[in-house]
């Protein structure tokens, strides 16, 4: 599902060779650096290097992979993804983490009623959310949601996000970094082959093989109710170590996004006293 070569490959390709101190001219038709270049400045046989790409040298010391990452040019993410690809075991070890959400969790969600706010696992599934963040991503319950069909597969809901590819490269990236800590999880890999099917746009940024960890950011949509809600990402990691995170979107005070917001609340509460309201609500069965 993840692979060592492909990332290797993909990196070199993307490195300017003139950065590398490596005089190029219109002869050149490779991409990027070559793999006796890679090998040359980080300091490895020419043999060892093409070996280790093609998958035929494992186990890596760690001084040969943190010198491949300084050649390449990795960020920190992408130099340990590369370590976790490198030292993958023959045989798998690492089963995916059984994700359980204690009740104190839910009580949190529940603290935060004026921000959008729900919790999803390393696959991007929502395992549970608040009322507000129901409103904004169309769907209630938001537990059973996955944020990467939402985003790749449901062509109505494509223009709630403002800036969607770059949503869709945040995605795969995340993707491809959990598909590197849990690569026999057997509902990831189901995940990532049905969204190869069926989009292309998922399928060009797979073969790219890059890595994200998104921690905080903007994240723009464009709710059919309310318009233009410019909001602040944060995510959380929880502490157990099994890829979830709690992610609360909030907008600054005094802006119109936060208007919006407010009003998306609004029609939400109001929404909930009508259906309290409705005589449907308060018939008895026979």
């Amino acid at each position: 599902m993840d692979d060592l070569s492909d990332f290797l490959r993909t990196r070199r390709s993307r490195v300017d060779p003139a950065s590398a101190g490596i005089a190029t001219d219109s002869r050149r038709r490779v991409a990027g650096l070559r793999r006796e270049e890679v090998a040359h400045l980080s300091g490895v046989s020419v043999d060892y290097y093409v070996r280790l790409e093609q998958g035929r040298a494992r186990q890596p010391s760690a001084q040969v992979l943190d010198a491949l990452a300084r050649v390449l040019g990795l960020d920190e993410v992408e130099r340990e993804h590369l370590h976790r690809l490198a030292r993958r075991p023959q045989r798998p070890t690492k089963s995916a983490p059984n994700v359980r959400i204690r009740p104190e969790l839910l009580r949190v969600l529940d603290l935060i009623p004026d921000a959008p706010a729900f919790i999803v696992d390393h696959r991007l599934d929502v395992v549970a959310g608040n009322p507000l963040a129901e409103l904004l991503y169309g769907h209630s319950p938001m537990k059973g949601l996955n944020i990467a069909r939402h985003i790749f597969l449901d062509d109505d809901r494509r223009s709630l996000y403002a800036g969607w590819e770059a949503c869709t490269r945040d995605t795969v990236g995340h993707l491809r970094l959990a598909a590197g800590k849990y690569p026999d999880d057997p509902k990831l890999s189901a995940l990532i082959g049905e969204l190869a099917v069926h989009s292309d746009r998922f399928r060009k940024l797979w073969a790219r093989a890059d890595v994200r960890s998104r921690t905080h950011g903007c994240k723009g949509f464009v709710h059919p109710m309310v318009g233009t809600l410019d909001l602040h990402q944060e995510n959380f990691a929880l502490p157990e170590e099994t890829g979830t995170e709690l992610i609360v979107l909030s907008a600054e005070p005094g802006t119109e996004s936060h208007d919006n917001l407010r009003l998306l609340a609004s029609l939400g509460a109001t929404d909930a006293r009508t259906r309290e309201r409705s005589p449907d609500r308060h018939m008895t069965q026979p």
